[in-house]
């Protein structure tokens, strides 16, 4: 991953209503995501599959 890649996979998480932030790091290979609501994990992870990202 890429700064470009940490915007794609921010703005593809940061999509969701539930979603109030997602912290990105191609340097460390992880996504923190803040949740203001509930929502379904396979939901985050299916966001950044379709983007084209891998979930571990």
């Amino acid at each position: 991953m890429c700064p470009h890649c940490e915007a794609n996979v921010k703005g593809a998480l940061e999509a969701f209503d539930a979603v109030e932030s997602a912290a990105v790091s191609h340097e460390k290979g992880e996504a923190v995501v803040t949740l203001c609501g509930d929502i379904d994990t396979a939901e985050l992870k299916k966001a950044v599959v379709d983007k084209g990202y891998t979930v571990e």
